[in-house]
């Protein structure tokens, strides 16, 4: 039997999501993808807003989850699934872009992707370490920059996810910790 001494924290530790790498990868996207879409798209259109947005989604969708998971790790799980969701569709737009436009898709084993995935592991990485292939580089060179970083994200996301599943499962939401927090302190 447990221990009525014992506390289990009703709100556990949350937020922090400024030292997720998903987070910290999905800031960098909506960053590059602001500076893409500024340089090769129309400001007046639909498309340059909607991918700002998706790139914006995929960045606030993280931080409204982790914000979230204190009280709710059902809510933190969808919106991670919400900020996968969109960046799946900006990566959508950006290879959308490439076949529109007549340009090569770049396969992850392409010499310069090489590069550019290599980046993902340099300490302090952020917008600045991928700037010049954004700002100062061809449109085919720029958006299959953003879709190595997309791919990026995406990867540290599905991870995240699983994480989060196994935690849920294993210790349930807020409704088990408030059952188990009364159940200990009777």
């Amino acid at each position: 039997m447990t221990d009525p001494n014992d506390f289990f924290p009703l709100i556990p530790p949350h937020g922090g999501y400024r030292e997720l790498q998903s987070y910290q990868m999905s800031e960098i996207v909506y960053d590059a993808t602001t500076a893409f879409c500024n340089r090769f798209v129309d400001r007046r259109s639909r498309t340059h807003d909607q991918m700002v947005q998706a790139a914006r989604s995929g960045k606030q969708n993280i931080a409204e989850g982790s914000m979230a998971s204190g009280t709710s790790k059902k809510t933190e799980l969808k919106l991670v699934g919400v900020a996968r969701a969109s960046l799946e569709e900006l990566l959508l737009d950006f290879q959308d872009f490439l076949r529109q436009k007549g340009l090569k898709l770049w396969g992850k084993e392409h010499e310069q992707a090489q590069k550019i995935r290599k980046l993902a592991y340099a300490k302090d990485r952020s917008y600045m370490t991928y700037k010049t292939y954004v700002e100062h580089s061809p449109p085919e060179v720029a958006a299959n920059a953003l879709i190595c970083l997309i791919h990026q994200a995406n990867y540290l996301l599905d991870q995240q996810l699983r994480v989060l599943e196994k935690e849920f499962l294993k210790e349930g939401g807020f409704t088990e910790r408030l059952y188990r927090t009364r159940k200990n302190r009777k």
